[in-house]
């Protein structure tokens, strides 16, 4: 299933639910695209896809500068996955095709 579109997204951080829009673009093993959410909006960075793995990485500075490392996958019109919030663990993420 293609990941490429604009998706509605969630993520479960300790300060509470984040929602957002990410948008993605795919290319042989390539990923790029764009996250918008409370932080702004921010260049996903090294997006790579292995099988049915998507991964990504991106740069925040609110609440406080960190890297986001995302890991997801797509099953029909729904992503779901992980993300390592820094010093502050793992949160879940999810959303729906917009």
């Amino acid at each position: 299933m293609s990941a490429d579109g604009t998706w509605n997204t969630t993520i479960n951080t300790p300060m509470g639910a984040q929602n957002g829009t990410l948008t993605l673009s795919t290319e042989g093993g390539a990923l790029t695209g764009k996250m918008t959410g409370a932080a702004g909006e921010m260049d996903i960075q090294d997006g790579a896809i292995d099988g049915e793995t998507l991964t990504w990485k991106a740069d925040i500075t609110s609440p406080m500068a960190m890297t986001l490392e995302f890991t997801a996958a797509v099953s029909g019109d729904e992503i779901s996955g992980t993300v390592k919030l820094g010093a502050f663990g793992d949160a879940t993420f999810s959303g729906t095709r917009a």
